[in-house]
This record gives C-alpha cells, structure tokens and sequence, in this order.
C-alpha cells in the first residue's frame, strides 16, 4: 500500500512539473500594459492601451488572424501594428452608465526611443470616442491581456485613480464623476493581490525554486531557515531596486534566476542536509529574485504616492503566495515525508525534473533574451 501511495505522489509530482515545462520562457515575464482614460468636459475621450510592441504585435496578428512576413526591423514592426490599429477597437468594452460607447478612431504611437531609467520603451494605441456628458459610472473589458495592470482614470477636473484589473476579467464599477479617494488600506489590499497573484499561479519559476527547498530534506528547521534567508534577501533587493539604488537588466536577471532553480534541484541531489554554504547561496538567490520582483513592480509605473503601500503591499503578498505554496506542498505530502524511501522515490526524481527545467528555462531565457 505504501508502495503505491509514493509511486502515486511521485507521478503527481512529474506531471505538475511536466505540466510546467513548456511555461518556462514566458513564467516570469509581465505583459507591461498600462491603460490610461482621460475625459474632457464634453464627454470626449481618449484612451491609452500601451504595451511592450513585440507583444502587442504577437496578440493583435493572433486576434486579427493574420500573419505577414517575417518582421526584421523595428520600423517593418511599427507598421504592421499601425496598420492594425483599427483591430484595437474590437479588443475593448466600455459601458458608460449601462450602455456600450464604441471609441469611433484608433492611432497607433511607436515606443520612444529613450526613456527614463526603471521605465519600459511601450508602443500605444490611442482609441477617441465621445460618452454622455456628466458621465457617472463605467465598467470596463480588454480582452487582450491576462495578467493584472493599472487602469489610470483621469477626469475633466484633474483628478486621477487607478484601478487594478485582473487580466481578462470585467472591471468593477468606476466612478467618472467625483471620486472617493483610495485609503491607505485599499491601496495595501490591491498590492498585496498583485504580490500573491504573481507567485500563484503567475510566478512558475519561484515555486518552482520554493519547491526545490521544500524537498531538500524532510526536517522542517532546515526549510524554515533557507525559507527565512530567501525571504531577507529578495525583500532587501526588491526595496534597494523600488527605491532607484539597484538596477539589472531583465536579460541577466532572468536566466540567473533560471539558473538558480537548477542548481537547487542539483544540489537536493548531491546533499542530505543544510549545510552554511546552501544557506548563502539560498540567500544570494534571493537577492536575485529580489530583482525579479522589482523588474514587475518598477513595470507598473506606480505613482510617487503609491510608492510605499505597494512595496509594502506587494511584497506581503508575496510571503502570502509563497506560504500557499509550502501550505500545498506540505499537504500532498504529509503521509510521505518521514519514510525511509521519500528521498529515493519522491524528492530526488523531483529535484532531478526541477533541475531539468530550470536548465531548458535558462536556454531559452538566454537565447531569447
């Protein structure tokens, strides 16, 4: 009966990872939109859809069902996506106090040359159209994304807000009239969504890394303290790169934490026990997620003012969706870690798949980068 329990959890295990493998060039990466609504006193508006263009170009030939030729330069980019402006019209919903406004024009802006540092080179399309006058309520529909981003709402008056929307889902009402300012606490609860959201299910390669750690050994200290050293180092990075003192481009960033899960799942294999030299590069690795982290939050483009609840928010969240991960892990196999045969049938086949993708994610993220 034990026998067939560990070969069952050992197969679960495989398939999850399996499941996780072609995810990997992709697992981290933000999709960087940003969606802007400016409204005039006479009810006209212009929305702003920004994305990072090698993106927007994939997604907007992948709704239009087209495919041109090859594209080999910017300027060949730019035209294509100018070309396909008019699609862009189709991609969003607006419903302005219950009824449907259609923007009526589309323009599509390259991304600059330069930008300031911590910010992204986005290309843009700018949908116009005319809503009711004294408009009093929106709920909005993008159907061209799925991960999380900022709905900037800016009023006739000058006043702002942003909202969070969750990928491709409808957003709540909005207020267009006078807004109630966002507390403290709603910023903190939006941010610490976002942090939890882009561990699970968004954030592959850091449970992956979570779960090479859990595996190691059976001993729960050893995991509390590579968990402890993890969690110190990404929080003191991702605060140094929020604050401008740190700054390392996503194409270095993103292969070493490739690199890292490989190693993890390696070493489970080479040793039995915590060791101080596992101890300081689990701590070094945290550093480098820490990085990751932060290449998703200087994305965002946060305001000066939201500065501070959304590290402290996001990085919150974070710890939430790591715990997840450990709380999950520990169920699945709570029966299991304390046999004699856990290591050979369970962890080290696991460690060994982890070891396997974190290299084949290293590659792509390198080649691709």
């Amino acid at each position: 009966m034990c026998r067939h329990r560990s070969e069952l959890t050992a197969l679960s295990l495989a398939l999850a990872l399996s499941l996780l493998w072609p995810a990997g060039p992709q697992a981290h990466d933000f999709e960087r939109t940003t969606v802007h609504l400016d409204i005039d006193t006479d009810g006209r508006f212009a929305l702003r859809l920004a994305h990072d263009p090698q993106w927007l170009l994939l997604r907007m030939d992948s709704f239009a069902r087209q495919s041109g030729p090859p594209i080999t330069s910017a300027a060949e980019r730019d035209a294509r996506l100018s070309a396909l402006a008019p699609d862009a019209i189709d991609r969003v919903v607006l419903f302005i106090d219950g009824r449907e406004v259609r923007p009526t024009s589309s323009a599509y802006t390259p991304p600059p040359d330069t930008v300031p540092a911590g910010e992204f080179a986005l290309a843009s399309y700018t949908l116009r159209g005319q809503m009711p006058v004294s408009s009093a309520t929106m709920r909005w529909y993008y159907g061209l994304v799925a991960d999380p981003y900022p709905l900037t709402v800016t009023r006739a008056d000058g006043t702002s807000t942003t909202e969070w929307i969750q990928g491709d889902a409808w957003s709540q009402s909005i207020t267009l009239g006078t807004a109630t300012p966002v507390t403290l606490a709603g910023h903190l609860r939006r941010y610490v969504w976002l942090g939890i959201t882009h561990i699970v299910p968004e954030g592959i390669d850091h449970m992956l890394f979570i779960a090479g750690l859990f595996l190691l050994t059976a001993a729960w200290r050893p995991l509390v303290w590579q968990v402890s050293a993890f969690t110190v180092a990404h929080t003191l990075t991702l605060g140094l790169a929020i604050g401008g003192l740190v700054s390392v481009p996503a194409t270095i960033v993103e292969p070493l934490i490739a690199l890292s899960i490989s190693y993890v799942g390696v070493e489970n294999v080479r040793q039995r026990a915590l060791t101080r030299a596992r101890l300081v590069l689990v701590f070094a690795f945290g550093l480098l997620h820490g990085l990751g982290f932060a290449g998703v939050m200087t994305g965002l483009q946060l305001p000066r003012t939201q500065l501070v609840p959304g590290l402290l928010g996001f990085n919150l969240g974070v710890e939430l969706g790591q715990l997840a991960v450990l709380s999950g892990l520990a169920l699945a196999t709570w029966p299991l870690r304390h046999r004699p045969w856990f290591r050979a049938r369970v962890a080290t086949p696991a460690s060994l798949g982890i070891a396997l993708i974190g290299l084949y994610w290293a590659v792509t993220r390198i080649l691709g980068g």
